[in-house]
């Protein structure tokens, strides 16, 4: 075991936090084919797509969650989401602190990696932090969402549907144990606001939220808190300006409603891209301009080291700033008073680079394997690699090739663009450095 336990951390972190997911799906998979799992026989594909799907939150199916899924399959599908939202990792480490076994420096600093802190001190008290975090946050979102439910589905069905979703909101997932997921609650205010609460919670990032715990002033929150909580606040509030303007007088989503509830559907369809992959109206019925803006939120994606997916919003934030800067000839970009450094601008270019050459890579073989609309294709592969789950309708279409695409695009996609690259890397050392030549560009 001690001898195992060696290997095991001498792993990178990337290659660990592949590893977990993996034993997540490969459970998963095994867990779903069981008979008690399902209504209906169900393929080792499609098994192995619903388990992917789960542990990598995003909520894309291929098979209806609430009729092909007995409670049973759909408690494991519940379970899968958890642990691919929080971590397994973390679970596991969480686990150890409370059976009073010792966490070593080696095994803190695989934690400080795993939620990109730049120490390993003060790791642990942000693991106890975040569990804690998660615990009153779904356990108040579970209470809200029963009182609503349980007259309207009974006591049982009440409270299970309150679970889930209350799981997969907060963990970005975006599965339902309803065929049309929220359709039916477009209406209902309280729904709509616990379910965006818990998935903008969950999105901001727990370093966000640790920040927030022990910073109660403006001015002594980290940059990235800053960024993060305006980021969030202008993006949300944009998006639903532009989203209730498009989608204004379509009489197959928000048209016939009136002012109030146009406003509520909006909000919803607004902050629900950016990984959490809920929808209260008809996504395939949306105009193709909503879409496409739907498209830049889904590969935007919410905050670092949290349940969402993407690039990351700081990302985005930072190439604009580096962006503009360079274009107002200013020596670094410079925000809340503080300025920017070279190495976290590189890593932002790099980051949007290498999503953009996956999106466009799978959108071109996807066009090869299925025969579907573009913006049907592209928009489901924006879903895949932002985690997010929302689709116009071509999951349950896709081939067997389409379906290993996805499964990969999404695995690709929670782990994060930096990541995987990382992973087929091949680390790269040398003292020697060459003279600098000049390329023009633009």
């Amino acid at each position: 075991m001690d001898k195992l336990k060696k290997v095991f951390f001498t792993i990178s972190p990337p290659k660990i936090l592949a590893i977990s997911f993996l034993v997540i799906i490969a459970t998963g998979t095994l867990l779903l084919k069981l008979p008690i799992s399902t209504t209906e026989p169900l393929s080792w594909l499609d098994a192995l797509f619903t388990a992917t799907s789960a542990t990598t939150v995003t909520g894309l199916i291929v098979v209806d969650t609430a009729t092909s899924f007995t409670r049973i399959g759909q408690i494991f599908i519940m379970i899968m989401i958890q642990l691919g939202g929080i971590g397994l990792m973390t679970f596991a480490f969480f686990t150890l602190l409370i059976i009073g076994r010792k966490i070593s420096l080696k095994q803190r600093l695989f934690l400080s990696e795993s939620f990109n802190q730049d120490h390993p001190g003060g790791i642990i008290r942000l693991i106890k932090l975040l569990m804690l975090f998660v615990f009153i946050v779904e356990l108040t979102a579970f209470f809200i969402l029963s009182i609503v439910w349980i007259p309207k589905y009974g006591f049982g069905d009440g409270l299970f549907h309150s679970l889930f979703h209350t799981i997969s909101a907060f963990n970005n997932a975006g599965f339902s144990t309803w065929t049309n997921n929220l359709i039916d609650h477009v209406h209902d205010p309280i729904i709509n606001l616990v379910i965006t609460a818990l998935f903008i919670l969950g999105g901001l990032g727990f370093t966000v939220i640790a920040d927030l715990r022990l910073n109660k002033n403006w001015r002594a929150l980290s940059l990235h808190t800053k960024l993060m909580l305006s980021g969030t606040l202008v993006i949300n509030v944009i998006s639903v300006l532009v989203l209730f303007s498009l989608e204004y007088s379509n009489p197959n989503t928000i048209g016939p409603f009136n002012d109030f509830n146009k406003l509520i559907a909006s909000y919803f369809q607004a902050v629900a891209p950016r990984t959490a992959g809920f929808n209260t109206i008809d996504i395939a019925s949306m105009e193709d301009a909503s879409l496409m803006y739907t498209m830049l939120l889904m590969f935007i994606g919410g905050g670092t080291g949290s349940t969402a997916s993407g690039v990351k919003l700081t990302t985005v934030i930072v190439v604009i700033l580096a962006t503009y800067s360079f274009l107002t000839t200013k020596e670094e970009p410079v925000i809340f008073e503080r300025s920017i450094s070279r190495e976290v601008i590189t890593r932002s270019l790099s980051i949007v680079s290498i999503g953009i050459v996956i999106v466009f890579t799978f959108t071109f073989l996807l066009t090869i394997s299925e025969n579907a609309p573009f913006l049907s294709i592209l928009f489901e592969v924006i879903s895949a690699f932002g985690t997010v789950g929302l689709s116009t309708g071509l999951t349950g279409s896709l081939s067997v090739t389409g379906k290993l695409l996805i499964i990969l695009l999404m695995f690709i996609g929670r782990l994060g663009p930096l990541t995987f690259a990382f992973l087929l890397a091949k680390p790269h050392q040398t003292n020697i450095r060459y003279p600098k030549g000049n390329i023009y560009t633009g």
